[in-house]
């Protein structure tokens, strides 16, 4: 061999793959569950978005002074449908006029069915049907249980 040749001996070759291969082995498993958990954090902003549209045109309803009023209309024009008995008296409506409205879900990202006068189930297009969030027009609770399962 000449003494001026340059290069890699087949031997350090082997070991840089080694090496690449262990880390890649290593470092796999903690990006391999990404998408599963960005659903699940879209599912929790939702939820979040969810609790404060409910307080928010609660609030304007409240504010407006008039307590048998069927809508109500937000700062942005925007017009709600709510509730207007006790305890749901003020609170969006678990509809596409109402909490879907209210909360500017978009149909692009989400799948919302059910309501009013029931549960009103959201879930991420193409996305598991494990993997929900809840909104009740009786009462204007969230839940967003299903946000936190495996399945999500």
């Amino acid at each position: 061999m000449k003494a001026n040749q340059k290069g890699f001996t087949l031997v350090e070759l082997i070991v840089v793959i080694v090496i690449l291969g262990i880390l890649a082995a290593t470092a796999l498993p903690k990006f391999v569950n990404l998408q599963s958990d960005a659903r699940a954090a879209s599912m929790k902003g939702l939820a979040g978005s969810m609790r404060a549209s409910v307080e928010l045109v609660r609030g304007r309803w409240l504010v407006t002074g008039s307590t048998s009023a069927t809508t109500v209309t937000m700062a942005d024009n925007t017009t709600v449908d709510v509730g207007t008995v006790a305890p749901a008296a003020g609170v969006p409506k678990g509809s596409a006029t109402g909490i879907d409205r209210a909360a500017g879900i978009a149909t692009t990202q989400y799948t919302c069915t059910g309501g009013p006068n029931a549960l009103r189930t959201c879930t991420p297009v193409g996305g598991p049907a494990g993997c929900t969030v809840t909104y009740d027009d009786a009462t204007g609770t969230v839940n967003d249980a299903g946000a936190a399962a495996l399945t999500c």
